[in-house]
């Protein structure tokens, strides 16, 4: 799986998110060290607590399904009407990916499109 496959994957994932209040879609797309994808959407809720980002919905599929070994995951969002724009995870999103990823091997990458896109060891994002 390439970089650039991943960001795709990411936007595939994107289509399904429920954001009517913040109409922000994001989606991710979270590989395992198996190559298996694990998609993710941003699920909003009118009480702001009960809401889950993408990369929170893609790793509680994986960890669900007992996969805990993880590689990458790409993350890509922006206005539902308007153009992507790098999205970086929140600090939960970050607290929970350092619960199952080594900092110092995990990449995240933002992206808006397969050919312009950054990637960030988890460490850089989490220090």
């Amino acid at each position: 799986m390439t970089n650039a496959e991943l960001i795709l994957e990411a936007k595939k994932a994107r289509e399904f998110s429920y954001s009517p209040y913040s109409n922000h879609p994001v989606g991710a797309a979270l590989l395992t060290k198996s190559g298996k994808i694990y998609h993710g959407c941003n699920i909003e809720n009118a009480g702001y607590g009960p809401t889950n980002c993408a990369e929170r919905t893609a790793f509680f599929k994986a960890v669900s399904e007992g996969v805990k070994d993880f590689t990458a995951i790409a993350i890509v969002g922006g206005k539902a009407d308007g153009e992507l724009v790098f999205c970086s995870p929140c600090g939960v999103c970050r607290q929970a990916l350092v619960e199952f990823c080594d900092p110092k091997s995990f990449v995240v990458y933002l992206g808006t499109s397969k050919e312009d896109y950054k990637g960030y060891l988890l460490e850089e994002l989490f220090p």
